[in-house]
């Protein structure tokens, strides 16, 4: 029989082994990400929490149709929040971000769907107003009803070790049309993909698996 008071001492130690196992999934395995904006409407909505598979990033499987998570390729987004002034809020904060509950203010994260791989020549738009990969006109279902394909026209072609990312809500996501000037020309480099969005865990009523989709076989 245990002496009394061993599961007291023991507490410590099971915390730190759950907070262990815990940054071993959130590094090599499955990480969880809050949705800010509705740029992948409705596929994902404002306020969702999703869960991200990370094998794909270790991988190097990065397939058209994915709809993957990112860190900023080059300033996409505006500047982080900062650090809260109470120091013992701004510690519990660290603390979740450590272990995936909060995202880490010094990596910002952006959700978008694959369009466009390595080699694919990527463009808008032919004359019934589809995206054209490889010359091929592609069927989009997942776009936000009302939207079409893009207003905004463009012809690219991947490099290697790049993707081109679009939003499912074509008119409220500033995705790779709009930052073809940056250093990467609007591409995102495969080196800054955390992984592919699995399923949404948070809220229930929006419960389920996130599928990938390529119209391109």
């Amino acid at each position: 029989m245990p002496r009394k008071g061993s599961l007291l001492r023991e507490l410590p130690i099971l915390v730190v082994v759950a907070l262990a196992v815990s940054l071993v999934i959130k590094s090599f395995l499955v990480q969880f990400f809050y949705i800010p904006s509705g740029s992948m409407e409705n596929t994902l909505q404002i306020n969702d929490r999703v869960a991200v598979n990370k094998v794909p990033l270790i991988s190097k499987s990065i397939n058209r149709g994915d709809v993957v998570v990112f860190r900023d390729p080059d300033n996409w987004l505006p500047e982080p929040y900062s650090a809260d002034g109470n120091k013992y809020i701004a510690k519990i904060k660290e603390g979740f971000v450590a272990v995936g509950v909060l995202p880490n203010p010094a990596k910002q994260y952006l959700v978008k769907r694959v369009i466009g791989v390595a080699g694919d020549k990527v463009e808008c738009c032919a004359k019934n107003k589809k995206l054209m990969i490889n010359g091929v006109e592609i069927d989009e279902p997942y776009i936000f009803a009302g939207n079409t394909p893009s207003d905004t026209k463009f012809n690219v072609t991947v490099p290697e070790g790049k993707i081109w990312v679009m939003g499912d809500h074509r008119g409220a996501s500033a995705d790779s049309r709009f930052h073809q000037d940056d250093i990467n020309q609007g591409m995102v480099p495969t080196s800054k993909v955390t992984g592919r969005v699995i399923g949404i865990i948070w809220p229930i009523k929006n419960f389920g698996l996130v599928g990938s989709y390529s119209s391109l076989k």
